[in-house]
């Protein structure tokens, strides 16, 4: 496992998860600020009044909020480690581009081996958190879909929306 080419692959592979998870945060969030307009389209003030539409609401509510939590975390992970690394974005960007350039033409392949390995550890950590706060997130979301079809069931009611309580 000394040839840097096949470390260079794992990273390569650890780094191709990253899009992956992107794509789900992205949806995710459109699916939850949609969720929230049809909401706030089909309420108006005074069905705030009735605990009945309050307390789906707000549990709807609730879950959107801890699926968007989960889904900031996503975005921002824990981006720390990787001191002196020559390959971690936020090390590299420490250094001017003339240091960065001498140093990485002086290193070792033995140096530039473990910094790689290092960072196929320290992207896997990041992948790892980012996919257990997708993971959240969905779950979150997934439970705010029950008490968003009841608000919207009662809020259809109240307004006569559904053709079959029409009178």
């Amino acid at each position: 496992m000394k040839d840097i080419d096949i470390i260079q692959r794992q990273l390569d592979r650890v780094l191709g998860f990253f899009p992956r998870i992107e794509a789900r945060i992205n949806a995710l969030f459109g699916v939850n600020t949609l969720i929230l307009i049809i909401a706030a389209l089909n309420v108006s003030a005074g069905d705030l009044l009735l605990w009945y539409v309050t307390i789906p609401g707000s549990l709807m509510l609730i879950g959107l909020l801890v699926s968007y939590y989960h889904l900031f975390r996503a975005n921002f992970p824990d981006d720390n480690g990787g001191e002196k690394s020559l390959i971690f974005f936020k090390e590299i960007q420490k250094r001017t581009e003339s240091n960065y350039i001498a140093e990485f033409l002086d290193c070792s392949e033995a140096t530039l081996r473990n910094d790689l390995l290092g960072q196929v550890w320290r992207n896997s950590r990041i992948v790892c958190e980012k996919y257990q706060r997708v993971k959240l997130a969905i779950i979150a979301t997934a439970i705010s879909i029950a008490p968003f079809v009841m608000f919207l069931v009662i809020t259809g009611t109240i307004h006569a929306r559904i053709p079959l309580v029409k009178g």
